[in-house]
């Protein structure tokens, strides 16, 4: 729905109640469509989005009970008077599809005096630590001598003399990236059983060593890292594999981002299962997938992976509605069942998705395919034949 705006000054917190039903975007697409005009073109949501004066507008949902419960989020820097007519706008919307639907205004939050409050907090913080700057001084010289000795614990390890922690050699299970710079970040961030490839032959070191232990492959986020990968599953016994998030490389990681990384690591076996899956995807496909990713647009393409065209969520059951001979759905979100049904009306036979939804019947007609952060592509393969 476009970016909130860079100084919203409030924010309309309305709850909602659907009888049955609904998706994030079902709820959306409701206000944008039922509030269309309602106040003329200058509080039009979509105009107001495109000038910066109304945010993204999200949605948290719950379904209990056959129904949907929930609230809508929508920052803005209007002024008041505009900020209660787009509110008692908002309320006038009164059906999610087919589903009778209620939206009350529950708060408008002045962000000006949340930031108000803030500052009179923060410069208590500062008064109160004022006195304590040799203190704070003397922990960030510990925290970064503490850090130093990590990194002087790398070792030269094997024949090739790979850069690796010290914990290679008594741990049951190593990790395995690509060069020093990861290993030192790494090493940095607690982690003694890593070792190095140092270059793009891997060493006969790593292969003798996966024979022995449990190995996970934790590689770069991009093209290099599948590369690297390739080589090192034709030569070398590996059990997990880890990847840095998408155009990010294992050395620029903060602890938080590798915790989740290798919390995320997959069997080998998975992975080799999903290449033979995209060899069916085209490479130009892999690539579209790859350039949506969060961006919350959409791509339709022809028959000849020509692309169509490229446009908001937002705006998908609309485009799709007036569009022809559409034959992939690429899109940055979630696959509904409203999509499908109006997919296998359009005859389009495959759609790209990051997720599917609360979908009950899957078109044998559709093929449907799911991407991750990374966009590693999976056929989904549970629907009829």
């Amino acid at each position: 729905m476009g970016g909130p705006p860079v100084n919203a000054k409030y924010i309309i917190l309305a709850k909602f109640e659907v009888d049955g039903i609904a998706e994030k975007s079902d709820i959306i697409g409701a206000i944008f469509g039922q509030t269309e005009g309602m106040l003329g073109d200058d509080l039009d949501l979509r105009e107001l989005q495109k000038i910066g004066k109304v945010g993204r507008i999200d949605v948290e949902y719950e379904v209990v009970g056959g129904k949907t419960y929930g609230t809508i989020i929508i920052p803005t820097n209007l002024d008041k008077p505009e900020v209660a007519l787009l509110s008692a706008a908002l309320e006038t919307v009164d059906k999610v599809g087919p589903n009778y639907t209620k939206i009350e205004l529950k708060e408008i939050k002045d962000l000006r005096e949340e930031k108000r409050k803030r500052i009179l907090e923060r410069a208590k913080e500062i008064l109160l630590k004022w006195k304590e700057t040799k203190e704070v001084d003397s922990e960030e010289l510990i925290k970064t001598l503490l850090e130093s000795v990590r990194v002087s614990q790398i070792i030269s390890y094997g024949e090739e003399k790979l850069p690796a922690g010290p914990e290679v050699d008594s741990s049951n299970e190593i990790i395995i990236v690509e060069g020093r710079a990861d290993v030192v970040n790494l090493l940095k961030h607690g982690y003694k059983n890593v070792i190095a490839l140092n270059g793009s032959k891997i060493p006969q070191t790593i292969i003798n060593l996966s024979k022995k232990k449990k190995t996970i492959a934790f590689v770069d986020g991009d093209r290099a890292g599948d590369l690297i990968l390739k080589e090192l599953l034709q030569v070398a016994k590996i059990d997990y594999i880890a990847r840095a998030p998408f155009g990010k490389e294992v050395e620029q990681l903060n602890s938080k981002e590798i915790v989740t990384a290798l919390a995320n690591k997959i069997p080998a076996s998975d992975y080799l299962h999903s290449l033979k899956s995209l060899k069916k995807v085209e490479p130009q496909i892999s690539e579209l997938v790859k350039s949506v990713i969060g961006t919350m647009e959409v791509i339709m393409l022809d028959e000849n992976n020509n692309i169509i065209e490229r446009f908001p969520i937002r705006d998908l059951m609309e485009k799709l509605s007036n569009a022809q001979k559409v034959t992939t759905i690429i899109l940055d979100g979630i696959i509904t069942q409203r999509l499908l049904d109006l997919a296998l009306e359009k005859q389009v036979k495959n759609v790209y998705g990051y997720r599917l939804g609360n979908v009950t019947n899957i078109p044998k007609e559709i093929s449907i395919y799911l991407f991750n952060e990374q966009g590693i592509i999976t056929p989904y393969e549970d629907k009829p034949k």
